[in-house]
C-alpha cells in the first residue's frame, strides 16, 4: 500500500519536472542562454515512480537524455538541473561540457551520461556486476527510449544481466516513435517485450504511464527482485511524447495533427491529478495551491541558475586525464635470468593482483587454464578465483561497457583483454565515445581506471584481421593513455604503472615479441618497478641519425644501427615506449644532437603516427634539420597471409637499412 504522502509526492514531482520543461521551453525561445531543449513532457510519472522506489544515494542510476523526470524525483537540486541546461558552472552535471539533459552527479550515484543511444545499458550492467561482487544490496536503474533496443549495447546487456543475474532494472520509454522512425519500423513484432521475455531469468513488466497502480506496482516488484538477489528487470512503459523529440524537431513533418490530439489525451499528469482527486487524497483547491507552489519552486530555481557564472574558457583545457603522480622506481632485477615479455606481463598481473583486491581480469578465453589465446592470463583463476579473472561473451562491446561499470563505484580496478587489437572496432563506441572522455564529460566528477590489454602487430603471419597496428587511430581520441611497450622489463613497469592510474589505458602487446630471446627477453624487474608513462628510452645512443620507433620496430632499428655500426654511421634509437603521454622533449633533445631523423613504425605509412612526430619535429625542431624528415611504414595495404606477401607490406630489415643509408650520405 502506498502512503498519502508518497503519492502527493509523486505528484509533486511530476508537476515540477513538467514545469521545469516548460519553463526551459520558454528560456529557448527568448533566447536566454540556452539553445537546445530535450522535452521529458509524457515521461513524468514513469521517471518519478521509478526514483520513487529506490533509495537516493545507495542505489545507482544510469538515466538517459529524456528521463529528467527520475532525477528529479530522485532529488537532483533544481538549480543545478536548470544551471546545467544553461551551461553554467555547476557542481554536477558537467558544467557546460555536456548538452542538456545529460545528468552526472555523484551523492545521487547518477554516473556521466552521454548522447550515445544505448550505450549506457552496458555501463549499467557492468557497475551491477561490480555491486554483486562486494555483497551490496543496490539496484542500478538505467533507461532508454524503445528506439534504443535497437542497439546491439542493448541485447548484449540483456544477456549479460541475465547470465550473471545482476540487480538491473532496464526502463524502456515506448513512444513507438524513435524521433521520427516508428516502432513498426524499428522492432520486429512491434514492441521488445518479446525479445526481453526471450532471456531466461529476466523479469518483464509491461505498464501504462497514465496508470499509476500498475506502475508503481511494476518498479516495486522490479526494485523487491533487485534488492533480493532475484535478478535483473525490465520495464516497458507506454506514454507519450507530447512535445517534439527536441527543440530543433518539428514533428508535423512526420506525424499526423490527429496523433498529436490523441498523444495528449494520455497525458500521464492529468491521469496523475485525476487518481489523486478520485482517491481524494487532495482536494480541487489543494492541488491548485500544490501546483502554484511548484511553479514558484521552478521559477526560482530557473532565476537562480540565471545568475550562476559561466565556466572560464580556458577551463575547457581542464580534466581531460585525472591526475596522478608515481615516479620512477629504481630497475632492480630479481635476478640476471631473462624472462620473455608474455611472462613478464603475466607476472606484472599477477603482483597487482595480489596486493589489489579490488583489481580483475577479464575478456574473451581468458580464464582457468587457457589464460587467453596467447596464455598471458594462465593461472590467475585458479590463484585469484572464478571472480578475479573470468570470461566474457565474445563481444568487445560488452568487454569495453562493462569495464566502463565495474569501475565507476571504486570497488574495482578492471584490466580487460581484447583478444586481438583488430577486433576492437566492435567496441569503439563504448572505447572512444564513452571511456576515453569519461572524465573530461563529467567535469572531473568520475573517472574510469580502466586498463584493456591488446595484442597487436603482424610479423606472424595473422592475415588481415590478427596483423593490425592501430596506435595511430587511438592517439586521436583524447582521454586515452597508450602504452606500447618493446621488451619484457619495460612491459612489466608500464602495466604496473597503467593500473595504478586513475585513467583509461589502452596497452599494446606486440604479438612477434611475447616470446622472443634475443632482445626483448630482459633480467626481470622486482615487484615494486614502476615506469611512468611519457618517457622515452635511448636504447642505443648515437650521433648521425635519430631513429624513433617503438614496439616490434626497436628490434629491427637495434638491428639496422648496429649493422650500420661497422660502416662508421652512428644511429640513435629512441624507444617511446608510450604513445600518449608523448616524450617530446626526448625527441626533440635526439633530433637537436643528430640532425637527421628517420621515423620507424609498423602501420600503414599514410596516416601513420609517425606523421604526427614529423610535424612535431617540422615545428619545434626545423633549424636543426640537415636532411629531410623521412618516414617509413608499413605498404598502405591491409596485412596479408602469406609469409611472402605479409614481408613485401611490412617494414624489414633490409629496406631500413636502406633507408639509414641514404639519410646518412644527404
Amino acid at each position: 500500500m502506498v502512503s498519502k504522502e508518497k503519492i502527493i509526492g509523486i505528484l509533486r514531482f511530476m508537476l515540477i519536472s513538467r514545469l521545469t520543461d516548460e519553463k526551459m521551453g520558454k528560456l529557448v525561445r527568448q533566447n536566454k542562454g540556452a539553445t537546445f531543449q530535450l522535452s521529458a513532457a509524457g515521461h513524468e510519472m514513469a521517471g518519478v515512480v521509478a526514483a520513487q522506489n529506490l533509495i537516493p544515494g545507495k542505489d545507482w542510476g544510469l538515466p538517459y537524455y529524456r528521463d529528467q523526470p527520475f532525477v528529479v524525483g530522485l532529488g537532483g537540486d533544481l538549480v543545478e538541473i536548470f544551471g546545467a541546461f544553461l551551461a553554467r558552472k555547476t557542481q554536477h552535471h558537467s558544467a557546460g561540457r555536456m548538452m542538456p539533459g545529460h545528468f552526472s552527479c555523484k551523492p545521487l550515484r547518477i554516473p556521466c551520461q552521454s548522447s550515445v543511444v544505448g550505450a549506457q545499458y552496458l555501463q549499467a550492467v557492468g557497475l551491477a556486476l561490480s555491486r554483486k561482487l562486494v555483497g551490496a544490496a543496490d539496484i542500478v536503474y538505467v533507461s532508454g527510449g524503445e528506439g534504443s533496443t535497437s542497439q546491439g549495447d542493448f541485447h548484449e546487456a540483456l544477456n549479460f544481466a541475465a547470465l550473471h543475474q545482476l540487480s538491473v532494472i532496464f526502463s524502456i520509454h515506448d513512444n513507438g516513435l524513435a524521433i521520427s522512425v516508428p516502432v513498426h519500423e524499428q522492432t520486429a513484432g512491434g514492441s521488445i517485450i518479446s525479445v526481453a521475455k526471450g532471456h531466461v531469468g529476466i523479469a518483464v513488466f509491461e505498464a501504462d504511464s497514465t496508470d499509476f497502480i500498475s506502475l508503481n506496482k511494476a518498479f516495486s516488484e522490479a526494485a523487491e527482485r533487485g534488492r533480493s538477489g532475484k535478478g535483473p528487470s525490465v520495464v516497458v512503459t507506454k506514454m507519450p511524447r507530447l512535445a517534439a523529440h527536441s527543440s530543433s524537431d518539428d514533428p508535423l513533418k512526420y506525424r499526423k495533427k490527429e496523433e498529436l490530439e490523441e498523444d495528449k489525451a494520455k497525458d500521464p499528469l492529468v491521469a496523475m491529478r485525476a487518481f489523486v482527486l478520485k482517491s481524494e487524497l487532495l482536494d480541487p483547491e489543494e492541488i491548485i495551491q500544490l501546483e502554484k507552489q511548484c511553479f514558484q519552486e521552478v521559477e526560482e530555481a530557473a532565476a537562480k541558475a540565471d545568475l550562476l557564472p559561466y565556466s572560464d574558457s580556458e577551463s575547457a583545457l581542464d580534466n581531460i586525464y585525472a591526475p596522478f603522480s608515481r615516479k620512477e622506481t629504481v630497475l632492480t632485477p630479481l635476478s640476471q635470468e631473462k624472462i620473455v615479455m608474455m611472462d613478464a606481463i603475466n607476472h606484472a598481473l599477477d603482483e597487482e593482483m595480489a596486493t589489489d583486491p579490488g583489481m580483475i581480469v577479464f575478456g574473451e578465453d581468458v580464464a582457468r587454464g587457457k589464460g587467453g589465446v596467447f596464455g598471458i592470463t594462465k593461472n590467475l583463476t585458479d590463484k585469484y578465483g572464478q571472480w578475479r579473472c573470468f570470461n566474457t561473451p565474445l563481444a568487445e562491446s560488452t568487454i569495453i561497457g562493462v569495464s566502463i561499470g565495474m569501475a565507476l563505484d571504486g570497488s574495482h580496478r578492471p584490466v580487460a583483454e581484447i583478444q586481438f587489437a583488430d577486433y576492437i572496432w566492435t567496441g569503439i563506441n563504448q572505447l572512444f565515445n564513452q571511456l576515453s572522455s569519461y572524465y573530461y564529460r563529467s567535469n572531473g566528477e568520475w573517472n574510469c581506471p580502466v586498463v584493456i590489454r591488446m595484442p597487436t602487430g603482424g610479423y606472424i603471419q595473422g592475415g588481415p584481421y590478427h596483423s593490425q597496428n592501430i596506435e595511430g587511430f587511438l592517439s586521436h581520441c583524447p582521454g586515452l593513455m597508450i602504452a606500447y611497450p618493446s621488451n619484457a622489463a619495460d612491459a612489466k613497469g608500464l602495466l604496473k604503472w597503467a593500473i595504478r592510474s586513475p585513467n583509461p589505458v589502452i596497452f599494446l602487446e606486440h604479438k612477434a615479441l611475447y616470446r622472443q630471446q634475443r632482445f626483448s627477453a630482459r633480467p626481470e624487474p622486482d615487484a615494486d618497478y614502476i615506469l611512468p608513462f611519457g618517457k622515452a628510452a635511448i636504447v642505443r645512443p648515437g650521433t648521425d641519425i635519430t631513429l624513433v620507433t617503438w614496439g616490434m620496430m626497436v628490434l629491427y632499428a637495434v638491428d639496422a644501427a648496429e649493422k650500420l655500426a661497422a660502416e662508421n654511421i652512428s644511429i640513435e634509437v629512441l624507444d617511446l615506449r608510450t604513445i600518449s603521454p608523448l616524450d617530446k622533449e626526448a625527441i626533440l633533445i635526439s633530433v637537436q644532437k643528430t640532425g637527421k631523423v628517420l621515423i620507424l613504425h609498423e602501420a600503414a605509412k599514410t596516416s601513420g603516427f609517425g606523421a604526427e612526430i614529423a610535424a612535431l619535429i617540422a615545428e619545434k625542431a626545423f633549424e636543426y634539420l640537415d636532411a629531410p624528415l623521412v618516414r617509413m611504414g608499413a605498404e598502405d595495404t591491409p596485412v596479408p597471409y602469406s609469409k611472402i606477401l605479409e614481408n613485401r607490406v611490412l617494414p624489414q630489415p633490409s629496406r631500413i637499412e636502406a633507408e639509414l643509408k641514404k639519410l646518412a650520405q644527404y
